[in-house]
């Protein structure tokens, strides 16, 4: 299935729309449901739209917005940070890792394993990764000594494209070569399907940006990203 390259400029969007079952919200503003993910975005910058992405926004409530158009922050909501960050397409085929050595097995992961998943997101910081973020497509990971040492995943998805996302590695464990194995691993399986696999990451951080370029990821655009709540 082709890719509609707008749908990459608003993947938050462009994502819930393909999947209601993970959305609030209606044909203005949509975000994800509480338990899954924090992102959440207005259909475009038009008043109507942007009010209705502020009516999805609770009391104590965060959401973030991630887009490659400037962000407009609605009436009624602050802005607690803002950053800049850049969106990767693969830009070449991605070979799986081979399965050498027997301490980087890579494994499945499933509802089973999502205690230990949420526990590494939360100690790594990879991006917004919450109770049911797993269920969001295909997670795999690698265990040491039982211990789940590395992950990666799929996040948002839309008609020919799906995001690599989750990529952490616990600290112990660093150095092993663990995120690029993994994420060679799930970007192979996207386009195994024959779709476009594509990445969000921090501008500043020039060592992730680094690795996905050594596998053969390109930038796309820059995107922006902000964490919003209620002004009152």
């Amino acid at each position: 299935m082709m890719m509609n390259t707008e749908d990459l400029d608003r993947p938050v969007w462009a994502t819930l729309r393909q999947a209601p079952h993970w959305a609030e919200g209606g044909d203005l503003a949509l975000r994800f449901q509480r338990d899954v993910n924090l992102f959440a975005s207005a259909r475009d910058d038009s008043a109507a739209s942007l009010a209705a992405l502020r009516e999805l926004v609770g009391a104590g409530d965060t959401v973030y917005v991630l887009q490659v158009p400037a962000i407009r922050v609605p009436d009624g909501l602050v802005a607690l940070r803002e950053a800049s960050g850049v969106q990767m397409l693969a830009g070449r085929a991605v070979a799986p890792p081979d399965g050498a050595g027997d301490d980087a097995a890579i494994v499945e992961l499933g509802d089973a394993d999502a205690a230990e998943m949420l526990a590494l997101a939360r100690l790594t910081e990879p991006g917004p990764f919450l109770a049911r973020t797993h269920r969001m497509g295909r997670f795999v990971g690698v265990r040491i000594g039982g211990r789940l040492a590395a992950m990666a995943g799929e996040r948002m998805r839309f008609p020919g494209a799906t995001e690599l996302s989750g990529v952490c590695t616990h600290p112990d464990f660093r150095g092993r070569g663990l995120a690029r194995r993994l994420s060679a691993a799930v970007t192979a399986a996207i386009q195994q399907r024959g779709e476009q696999a594509f990445l969000h990451a921090w501008a500043s951080n020039r060592a992730a940006i680094a690795l996905y370029e050594g596998l053969g990821f390109v930038q796309r655009a820059e995107v922006n990203v902000a964490v919003l709540q209620r002004a009152d």
